[in-house]
């Protein structure tokens, strides 16, 4: 079953297109990640499927429902996680989880009962009476997704849930939401790391300045650079590589340094090692390590945009 529809989405903000003709589809119980650098359009598409923002021309379903014909409907079985942080600094963490469950009509024993189920959930129950104002960075993200799942959504979007956050509190919350895909509930999930979206997400749409360029698993996607083999190598001295030499070697595409590495993108067609290892020998380069890598996310995007996610 499709939990969202969405076909021929266009939103633009006076001359800024930042959604062009969107269309794809989120299959009930499944993670799905939008995956794009900061800018791409990513926010303003879950604004859009969050009913916060409006659509400019296309069709937009939630659970069957058009947004614009049943939103309040939808709402009730929506949960969502901004990226700021939307929380009451001055109340406790159960209260500022209270105040988000009551907005869906809940009271009494129900209302208890769910909250604590929520904190309990992200981990934070020992801390329930604490004021919120005193947790960290991480606490706060953690006390942030249980005020959007304290109703128990079917639905729940995550806009960059786990930015600026130490790594502990990072995977804390991965697994908090594979959690909750195991208990049925289905995720739209933006982030613009790459080893989130391949560790937590059964598929990928990956988006670039309001376009979905493209769409599938982690494995579909490195599909699409199959052509292409990686080489990666390590040496002493970093400045001793001449990208300029590199680049005429016969099948070589492109050349990406990140400290002593560096990345050779070639033709897979091309058998050019010898020649490559023999450039890097010549300039005077001492060589560590080589071997092949495979392919990933970041390869994906890159060999499609021509630049790093991260740029």
């Amino acid at each position: 079953m499709k939990i969202v529809e969405v076909k021929g989405l266009y939103k633009n903000f006076k001359e800024l297109i930042a959604l062009k003709n969107i269309n794809l589809s989120v299959e009930e119980g499944e993670i799905f990640g939008l995956l794009g650098p900061n800018g791409a359009g990513k926010t303003t598409l879950i604004n859009i499927l969050s009913m916060v923002k409006r659509k400019d021309l296309g069709e937009v379903k939630i659970m069957s429902k058009d947004i614009e014909k049943a939103s309040m409907e939808i709402k009730s079985k929506l949960g969502v996680v901004p990226q700021e942080i939307a929380i009451f600094e001055e109340l406790s963490a159960y209260e500022n989880v209270s105040f988000f469950g009551s907005l869906y009509g809940f009271k009494g024993k129900e209302l208890n009962d769910k909250v604590n189920q929520a904190l309990k959930f992200v981990g934070l129950e020992d801390r329930m009476k604490d004021k919120s104002k005193h947790f960290s960075g991480g606490m706060k993200r953690r006390l942030n997704i249980a005020c959007g799942i304290v109703h128990e959504p079917k639905l729940v979007i995550m806009d960059e849930p786990t930015v600026g956050i130490d790594p502990q509190s990072r995977n804390y919350i991965l697994e908090s939401i594979k959690a909750l895909k195991a208990k049925g509930t289905t995720i739209i999930y933006t982030t613009h790391y790459m080893e989130e979206a391949e560790s937590i997400c059964d598929r990928i749409a990956i988006i670039d300045r309001g376009d979905i360029i493209a769409l599938g698993t982690k494995e579909m996607l490195a599909n699409l650079i199959e052509e292409c083999s990686t080489l990666q190598v390590t040496v002493r001295e970093i400045s001793k590589v001449e990208e300029a030499k590199l680049l005429v070697v016969k099948g070589v595409e492109r050349v990406q340094f990140e400290g002593n590495v560096l990345t050779i993108y070639s033709r897979r067609e091309v058998t050019n090692l010898d020649q490559i290892i023999a450039v890097l020998i010549q300039g005077g380069a001492e060589l560590t390590d080589i071997h092949m890598k495979e392919l990933n996310l970041e390869d994906v995007f890159l060999n499609l945009t021509g630049r790093a996610l991260r740029d």
